[in-house]
């Protein structure tokens, strides 16, 4: 359960460094930090539904999943994906 919170935790300390750059500040916009951290990073055999819901609905969807990918985000739904589901949209994208 730790390792759930310690990468929220780092997810959400990257994104709030102040970077200077409007498109930089997607986060503050995401429906994610409003919500219960647990929803996006599931126990294994989890169930994801719940935070594929609210990504579903959130207006930075697309930044979310362009950092999650540029920042090889391993673990949690990012941008609605899952990590599997990133390594598949990522091998269609090459």
């Amino acid at each position: 359960m730790k390792l759930l919170f310690t990468n929220f935790d780092a997810m959400f300390e990257s994104l709030t460094r102040p970077e200077g750059s409007e498109s930089e500040a997607w986060h503050l916009r995401a429906l994610c930090t409003q919500t219960d951290p647990e929803a996006f990073f599931p126990d294994k055999g989890g169930s994801t539904r719940e935070a594929k819901r609210i990504c579903s609905s959130c207006e930075v969807r697309k930044e979310c999943l362009d950092y999650a990918l540029s920042h090889d985000q391993r673990f949690g739904i990012w941008g609605g994906l899952s990590p599997r589901e990133r390594r598949r949209h990522e091998r269609g994208a090459a």
